[in-house]
């Protein structure tokens, strides 16, 4: 229990709004002068001793009332004063059991009301002890705070024959090396900008924007179509696997007790952390959103597996200023996500292998090489060793095993690729996670023939993480080369014609439709003034022999003469038309 115990002149609260949470009250505004103002929040480890938290709460209370001679009291619930709360139904019991206690003591006590929105004013007598604050555990008084059970960490290198080898065997500089040393924490640390920062602003993709907060971007038009054209790849990708598109909020009330409690798993990078407005958070996926349509759903198990998709446009993290760069950390970002609903959890490991097949899939269309971090509970792997030996085994690649010996987040097994940037650091992009929790928090379950209530897992999976990160790693990937070229897909032009002569009126100017890797085709433009003028050209030029690079190779084009000459060339970004 945290306290934050004012002497006041006087506290005066009224309450405006209910939360979801919220308590029936039937006084809703109150004023107390000469009062003990006691800021109140019940925390989580609290529910160990709710007696012993109560009885250490009512004598400092107590105490401090009789240093400043007091007689009346105020009891303010305060959730701000700790980031590890209690459940509601908890709270309100310990601010009941507070308030009788005292009173029992012969205060004065009044009590405001637990889980609405309040406005409130108080003035603080402004002595040495007008202001304290006091932090109360289970346990005898004066006992320090016990450690959260301590979670360990086992690592090792699980290669395609299904053998353990130890990872300091695998600390080189190759892609999967360099993924090895930054989970294991021996990377060394290398400075300057990566090398997609002065791609994606000299070429005018993307950029800062000095107006905005810090790790908000502004899209040019090449940048835009490439973010759209990756945007319409995954949501291909996700139909042909059968996935829903669905589209929610991006704004949501923490006094939802599953949103608050969901938010809390995400840590000190959720926005909840600085609320916008009221108690409000953004979101940083669209959990919240597609569980609460879940939730409101009547769900058959023939029914099941059910996908789920949403572009989260915006999802949003609390990083910090000094972390923000390109596109790799950002505070606003655009989130491919799909939410599966599962049977059991056979069906679960099934749909696992689908999505991670998936996930190595747009490795090889964004052709950026990728790497695999794999993370389970102990537990988890006792009994699905054989499991994961097979998916290492049809990745065709060695992975990274992290075994947690408890479970402290909502998965007990989720798999990262990722890609590796210019200074050699992990950019990660697909996941896939089962999680285990949040169907039971959120209430979303269907029932079995006999009537029995059943809380499945949910697979939340991105098949190519956000957005971003992919333009990220495709730059990081292409600066490497004497020209930097998209892939030929991607490229907001993918073949352009050049006029050799200054005749221009028989050239094609529509285009043809987009080449992706769904379908074939190609996006054509048409430059506006001539390579070369007069017959033979400028330049003395004769029959011309263009060349094309299209994904690295190049093509021989065939001899053409004549004034209607033309010549294709590859679109490079940033090209211009001379």
């Amino acid at each position: 229990m945290r306290l934050l115990l004012i002497h006041s002149d006087y506290i005066e609260y009224e309450a405006k709004k209910k939360t979801k949470m919220a308590e029936e009250c039937s006084v809703l505004s109150d004023r107390v002068e000469e009062a003990l103002t006691v800021f109140c929040a019940v925390e989580s480890i609290d529910e160990e001793d709710l007696e012993g938290v109560v009885l250490q709460g009512i004598e400092e209370i107590k105490k401090t009332a009789g240093q400043v001679n007091v007689n009346k009291i105020l009891i303010y619930p305060y959730a701000h004063l700790s980031s590890d709360l209690s459940s509601p139904e908890t709270a309100i019991t310990v601010l009941n059991a507070l308030k009788a206690g005292l009173e029992t003591e012969g205060f004065a006590v009044k009590r405001a009301p637990f889980g609405w929105y309040k406005s409130f004013k108080i003035s603080c007598k402004g002595h040495p002890l007008s202001e304290l604050s006091k932090t109360i555990v289970p346990g005898e008084e004066g006992s320090v705070k016990p450690a959260k059970k301590e979670v360990t960490h086992d690592w090792f290198v699980l290669t395609v024959d299904g053998k353990k080898h130890d990872y300091k065997e695998y600390l080189d500089d190759s892609p999967f090396g360099c993924l090895v040393k930054k989970e294991l924490g021996i990377a060394v640390p290398v400075g300057g900008e990566p090398a997609h920062v002065d791609l994606m602003r000299s070429k005018e993709l993307v950029d800062y924007e000095p107006a905005s907060d810090v790790g908000c971007l502004r899209w040019m038009p090449k940048g835009k179509l490439i973010r759209d054209l990756l945007a319409d790849y995954v949501l291909h990708l996700v139909l042909e696997y059968g996935g829903t598109p669905v589209e929610t909020p991006v704004m949501y009330d923490l006094g939802d007790k599953a949103i608050c409690e969901h938010a809390a798993k995400f840590g000190e990078r959720s926005t909840a952390s600085s609320p916008i407005t009221g108690n409000m958070m953004l979101r940083f996926a669209a959990c919240f959103g597609m569980f609460s349509i879940m939730r409101d759903m009547h769900i058959s198990p023939n029914n099941l597996p059910m996908k789920m998709y949403e572009l989260s446009t915006y999802s949003f993290r609390h990083e910090q200023k000094g972390e923000v760069i390109g596109l790799k950390r950002l505070r606003a970002f655009t989130m491919p996500d799909m939410h599966s609903l599962c049977l059991d959890m056979p069906q679960a490991l099934k749909c696992f292998e689908e999505q991670l097949a998936m996930g190595w899939q747009t490795g090889k269309d964004f052709e950026t090489g990728l790497v695999a971090a794999f993370r389970c509970t102990t537990d988890f792997y006792q009994e699905n060793e054989a499991w994961v030996k097979k998916i290492v085994k049809e990745s065709d690649c060695p992975m990274l095993i992290e075994i947690l010996s408890d479970r402290v987040h909502y998965w007990v097994a989720k798999i990262d690729l990722a890609a590796i940037d210019g200074q050699r650091r992990p950019i990660e992009n697909p996941t896939v996670q089962i999680d285990v929790e949040s169907s039971t928090r959120f209430n979303i379950k269907y029932h079995t023939e006999d009537g029995t209530v059943v809380h499945p897992p949910i697979l939340h999976c991105s098949p190519t993480g956000s957005v971003e990160r992919v333009i990220c790693a495709i730059l990081e990937n292409i600066s490497t080369q004497a020209v930097p070229a998209l892939p030929t897909w991607l490229s907001p032009a993918q073949v352009r014609v050049v006029p050799v002569t200054g005749s221009t009126s028989r050239l094609p100017r529509s285009s043809q439709k987009r080449s992706t890797p769904h379908r074939s085709g190609a996006m054509l433009t048409t430059g506006t003034r001539p390579w070369a003028r007069g017959p033979r050209g400028r330049h003395g030029l004769g029959p011309v022999r263009g060349r094309c690079r299209r994904r690295g190779s190049r093509i021989q084009e065939a001899d053409r003469h004549g004034p209607e000459e033309v010549a294709a060339q590859q679109a490079v970004q940033g090209a211009d038309d001379n």
